[in-house]
């Protein structure tokens, strides 16, 4: 399954010397990129319950916009501050099948399962800056004191026996510190 942007999500990402870029447009385990950087990491698990999907993700995953799906929203903590907001959604069939062991995660990573199985396939990458009127934005604000006007989401599909998983990261501002920090392994 392949999937198009809508008109807000855009292949090309910001500027080569933007100060997010490299993390924006890496395409490997972005779980391992934040463990090389920092002392502790963690994953603190805020939400995971069946909800509805974004309308922007609910296309894309072929959902009815009422339709439930498993929501699951964790924060990447790097040395006690989060650094990213990540936001995935599964439809509660694929759920049950493909993706159950999604539902057992809890603080563990998604992203160290999915880059340690070869079968499963990641589509591109896409881009957007969100604003406080985009739910994502709204859903990271809840859990940080202060965050600036906007903030870098990538987002892509993860497939595996033809059933895809969205996964959204979102950008937080403590990941521009990191990119400052040497590699600590």
């Amino acid at each position: 399954m392949s999937y198009r942007p809508d008109r807000h999500w855009q292949t090309i990402p910001p500027d080569a010397t933007h100060p997010l870029h490299a993390w924006l447009t890496d395409r490997g385990s972005l779980t391992a990129r934040l463990m090389a950087r920092c002392r502790a990491f963690s994953v603190q698990a805020l939400r995971q319950q069946p909800a509805r999907a974004n309308l922007d993700e609910a296309g894309l995953l072929r959902l009815p916009h009422r339709q439930l799906a498993l929501v699951r929203e964790v924060a990447l903590v790097c040395d006690g501050v989060p650094a990213v907001f990540a936001h995935s959604v599964i439809d509660s069939h694929h759920l049950r099948t493909t993706w159950r062991f999604v539902a057992k995660l809890g603080n563990r990573p998604l992203g160290a399962v999915l880059f340690a199985n070869p079968r499963i396939r990641r589509q591109p990458l896409h881009y957007r800056q969100l604003d406080r009127r985009h739910p994502l934005y709204r859903q990271a604000a809840r859990h940080l004191p202060k965050l600036p006007a906007t903030l870098w989401a990538r987002r892509s599909l993860f497939t595996l026996n033809a059933a895809p998983l969205l996964v959204t990261e979102v950008f937080l501002p403590h990941v521009t510190e990191l990119s400052l920090c040497n590699l600590r392994r």
